[in-house]
């Protein structure tokens, strides 16, 4: 009469001892589940270390959302046969998630929501960092690894993780594309800068190859320029490009011109005020002078990068303060059409003395930074795909993607198929498609490990690429300076920056030189009444932090 009770308690503890096992052993197989057991299995339930690969454990189907705050980035996942080989590995699937419109208003609007994409792709400057970080809305990844992927820290760089550390103990964003002084030590001329000023070669040739270093010039080359090629192919030469205007300013013609003027970001162990530089000022002066003598077209205050980007392929631009990296699918249509109407770097604005450029190359706040969100559909499987793209496996996987299929050891290198290489020097978009390799999916990218990869470069990307060598500078320690959007001196901030974002088309359209020193005057008492000193004493507090932060860094 006991014996069928005793047989069904034996079969339910069987039972719940493999649901036990099944669950120590898998995190991600039912994603609701995981859930609501808190996301994910702890690593101390299947025991691993740091030199075990978590992303193995558990490589059942599962989707994550992936937000890139670039409006541009055209890329899907699943598409190319680097991201199909990529899933196929790692059972990892992604959705990517890219604003339509204004990316501000879009991360703005997900904050608000209280409710993230599991990851997170922008800006390391963006205010949305320190907002999403402050709100609570993102992980930290090192309690994430402590938890779930000692992998972590065998994968990671000590120094980026110890620069992105926040006063709490916690890091919650890795960096792509990031570089600390002691890279630069070690790379030297390999490390190179995306700035650089450009001119469509036929054109810059036929006159006389200029030296537009000086305003005078400059103004001469331009106004050649327009006279000697009214038209491109029916359509009106635009003499000067530039990026596009938006409610801060316009990059070229902020911190790239005052690049390429070498003008310093700090004197003495003090912050310099670069905007107020008489070189600079001179050199507005002088954008403002070509505008009056009708060289800058209206299409420059007005265009956002999808039209520069087709007037570019079209090549209507005779000269451009813009970054070589941002026009290879434009510049390869170029180059397959006439060689010589390509865009070559060469020495553009510089400052009195002739001084060379001190370029931007890669810092170590890197380009943007990746977040894991506090909604995350399974945490394990989330840091575990994270620290699978950053270690040297995941890098080379982003790379090359499948071997056979793109790439091979070739005379005992690892290299791209001679059929791949080409589509990737002549169709970069048709690359990305079918491939998907070579940085195709940037958001991790580690610049310091791949280059012993790359090919190296070829025409129409070689002289580009080269002119920037020797010129590119770390400028690791003025980054991240910027005060907090909510704080006081945020918000001073972000009104000193919309104030010059107004003021700087009006610079340019100011009829003569006595209407654009009114207005600047106007906006240097503006600019302090906004509390500029205020902003100024914080940056200078952080730039002295982040000097003992990097020494501490990199030692």
């Amino acid at each position: 009469m006991n014996k069928k009770p005793k047989l069904k308690n034996m079969l339910m503890m069987m039972t719940a001892a493999v649901l036990v096992l099944t669950t120590a052993c898998s995190s991600g197989a039912n994603n609701n589940a995981v859930k609501d057991e808190g996301n994910g299995t702890p690593a101390e339930a299947v025991k691993l270390t740091q030199d075990d690969k978590g992303w193995e454990v558990d490589k059942s189907p599962i989707t994550f959302d992936w937000y890139i705050n670039f409006s541009w980035f055209p890329n899907k996942w699943g598409v190319d046969a680097t991201s199909k080989y990529i899933t196929d590995k790692t059972g990892v699937n992604i959705n990517f998630i890219v604003p339509a419109g204004n990316e501000a208003e879009k991360m703005n609007t997900m904050m608000a929501s209280g409710s993230l994409p599991d990851f997170i792709t922008l800006g390391w400057s963006e205010e949305a960092v320190k907002k999403m970080i402050e709100g609570d809305l993102v992980l930290p990844l090192n309690e994430l690894a402590d938890q779930y992927d000692p992998y972590f820290y065998k994968v990671t760089d000590p120094a980026k993780l110890s620069w992105y550390t926040q006063e709490n103990g916690n890091v919650y964003g890795y960096p792509n594309s990031s570089s600390s002084p002691k890279d630069y030590e070690k790379l030297g001329d390999n490390i190179t800068s995306s700035q650089t000023f450009l001119v469509r070669k036929d054109m810059y040739e036929a006159l006389g190859s200029p030296d537009m270093r000086t305003p005078e010039g400059f103004l001469k080359a331009l106004a050649d320029a327009k006279k000697m090629y009214p038209d491109v192919n029916g359509q009106p030469l635009i003499p000067l490009g530039m990026y596009d205007f938006n409610d801060t300013g316009n990059a070229s013609l902020q911190h790239y011109i005052q690049n390429f003027l070498a003008v310093p970001y700090d004197k003495d162990g003090q912050l310099y005020d670069r905007d107020t530089d008489a070189e600079y000022v001179k050199w507005l002066k002088t954008m403002r002078q070509a505008n009056e003598n009708g060289l800058l077209s209206k299409d420059v205050f007005i265009d956002k990068r999808p039209q520069m980007e087709e007037k570019i392929a079209q090549g209507r631009y005779f000269a451009m303060l813009y970054a070589r990296t941002d026009l290879a699918n434009q510049q390869n249509a170029l180059y397959a059409n006439d060689p010589n109407s390509i865009y070559v770097a060469v020495d553009g604005p510089a400052n009195a003395n002739l001084d060379q450029p001190t370029l931007a190359g890669p810092s170590i706040s890197g380009w943007t930074v990746t977040l894991i969100s506090k909604n995350v559909k399974d945490k394990a499987r989330a840091i575990r795909f994270l620290d699978y793209l950053i270690s040297e496996e995941g890098q080379h996987d982003t790379f090359f993607g499948e071997k056979g299929t793109a790439w091979d050891t070739i005379d005992g290198k690892d290299q791209f198929l001679p059929e791949v290489l080409n589509q990737l020097n002549t169709d970069r978009g048709a690359f990305d498609k079918q491939i998907g390799a070579s940085h195709t999916f940037w958001m991790m990218m580690d610049t310091n490990l791949t280059p012993i990869w790359s090919p190296a470069a070829v025409e129409p990307f070689k002289q580009l690429e080269d002119w920037t060598r020797g010129k590119s500078k770390s400028l690791s320690e003025f980054d991240q300076l910027n005060p907090t959007g909510t704080s006081e001196e945020g918000i001073m901030n972000t009104k000193i920056g919309q104030e010059f974002g107004k003021v700087l088309p009006k610079l340019l359209l100011a009829k003569t030189e006595a209407d654009f020193d009114k207005i600047w005057d106007a906006y240097m008492i503006k600019r302090e009444d906004l509390g500029f000193s205020k902003v100024q004493a914080f940056k200078q507090k952080k730039y002295e932090e982040n000097v003992a932060k990097l020494a501490a860094a990199t030692k």
